[in-house]
């Protein structure tokens, strides 16, 4: 990584071309020749407002212009496929030159894709201990699409536990799906009509745009935080949804990010409650990802779950979602948990269920993990803290040697990294050119325009990983 680095801070001519935000409705017109007609107004105006140093902006994902039109797709297949192929690059040669010890020492050591790959020996041996192997008629069957109910009450009992909730969860209001990102999806498309809007800050997982996008055509409203994660505050927010107004597009919803990815911010307990307010009185849907939550490996940092307040201030529109892929480095196994006390929220995802569900013998595997607090409590969350806060001290240990600016946080398997100093124009053109010139030295890292950082020169490192493969991409 250091040579990377000094051979950027000497300084470079090249460029790279960056696809730049868009929303569906320019995309058709560039890939169809339809004209854009009716509402909206005009994107790049928007783009141009400004409140102090952020930005309001609204989009739905990259240009098409870079990309070739297949004729057997349609106008809205050919966006999804655009969608693939100009977020994917460094994914795909990761999985086509995987690094592996035995098998291809020179080949991509991988620090951009945020899994936890420090508990595989303690997760292994829980999966297959023998009370996982259950395998009787009802786990072949058909389910509930929402969730076997036995699995359901697992996850409100969990969910009360850890979350700390004043009262039981139910499990009448717990759905389950393949993962964070379908309930994204889901709760974008029964939340929102086509072209309307959600509010986020950036930075933010990028993913996200994918989810609420591709089958909802749903738009993100970008709040522009400080690169240093200075939290906007909920004037800011009214602002930006004045803006919208202005321009004809609807605001349904506000995404929260807790622990915060890429940052690894933590909302205290008053700042929840402040946005809560808000979006009430503003009647915005809160969308909550906890996906984090107990990934939070230093004492000294507290998390609060909006599930443990003692009292919401709009528990129709307020919905938590959490998963086992992060909490329990097991980013294969697809699952993800919403919990909304809204029945009508709760039938409409249940719906799109259908599509997202999880295998029987999945949801049985993950109930028994859930509901055995002693080893989760006793052996899993010690080990797992302990190992994320000293790979988070080595990996910030060689940034202080490099000399290299980063955001000391205590949660998630990310660090926030400052290469602007070795951006000698400080572009995105040239954040992307780094971006490059890591991966074809064999580190796989993630710039900060795939966080829609508003800053260029900013990177996310995984740390969560084997001392020996942390030393190898330095």
């Amino acid at each position: 990584m250091l040579s990377i680095l000094k051979q950027s801070h000497s300084g470079s001519s090249s460029s790279v071309a960056m696809p730049q935000g868009l929303d569906f409705s320019q995309a058709l017109s560039e890939i169809t020749g339809m004209g854009r007609g009716g509402g909206g107004g005009d994107l790049q105006e928007m783009r141009a407002r400004t409140l102090s140093k952020r930005r309001v902006d609204m989009h739905g994902f990259c240009s098409p212009s870079d990309f070739q039109r297949s004729p057997y797709l349609s106008a809205r297949g050919n966006i999804v496929s655009i969608f693939r192929g100009s977020t994917e690059e460094g994914y795909k040669a990761y999985h086509a030159d995987k690094y592996d010890e035995d098998k291809n020492p020179n080949g991509i050591i991988n620090f951009g894709t945020s899994e936890n790959k420090l508990c595989f020996d303690l997760m292994s041996k829980r999966l297959t201990q023998t009370d996982m192997n259950l395998m009787e008629p009802p786990l072949l069957q058909y389910p509930d699409w929402t969730g076997h109910m036995f699995l359901r009450e697992e996850v409100a009992r969990f969910l009360t536990y850890y979350c700390k909730a004043p009262a039981p969860l139910k499990a009448e209001n717990v759905i389950v799906l393949n993962g964070c990102g379908s309930l994204f999806s889901a709760l974008a498309t029964v939340l929102c009509d086509p072209g309307e809007a959600v509010l986020i800050a950036t930075p933010f997982y990028g993913g996200i745009t994918q989810s609420v996008f591709l089958y909802g055509n749903v738009k993100l409203v970008y709040a522009y935080l400080d690169s240093k994660g200075l939290k906007i505050c909920p004037m800011m927010c009214a602002f930006l949804i004045l803006c919208c107004v202005l321009q004809g597009v609807t605001v349904r919803a506000l995404i929260l990010l807790n622990p915060q990815n890429p940052l690894g911010d933590i909302y205290s307990l008053s700042e929840l409650r402040d946005y809560l307010e808000f979006a009430k009185r503003h009647e915005l849907h809160v969308i909550v990802d906890e996906i984090y939550m107990l990934s939070v490996f230093d004492e000294s940092a507290t998390f609060h779950s909006v599930l443990g307040m003692d009292r919401l201030p709009d528990p129709q529109r307020t919905h938590v979602m959490w998963g086992i892929t992060k909490d329990f480095a097991v980013s294969g196994i697809r699952f993800g948990t919403l919990y909304t006390e809204n029945q009508d929220v709760a039938n409409a995802v249940a719906s799109l269920c259908y599509f997202h569900g999880v295998c029987g013998s999945v949801q049985h595997k993950v109930a028994q993990l859930l509901r055995d607090r002693d080893w989760i409590n006793q052996v899993y969350l010690r080990a797992n803290h302990a190992r994320l806060k000293a790979a988070h001290t080595y990996v910030t240990d060689e940034l202080k040697t490099l000399g290299v600016p980063f955001l000391n946080r205590n949660a998630g398997f990310f660090v926030w990294i400052d290469f602007r100093k070795y951006l000698k124009t400080g572009t995105f053109e040239e954040e992307m050119l780094l971006w490059k010139r890591f991966l074809d030295n064999k580190v796989l890292l993630s710039c900060g325009k795939a966080f829609e950082c508003s800053e260029p020169g900013w990177f996310r490192i995984i740390f969560a990983d084997k001392t020996h493969r942390l030393q190898l991409g330095q």
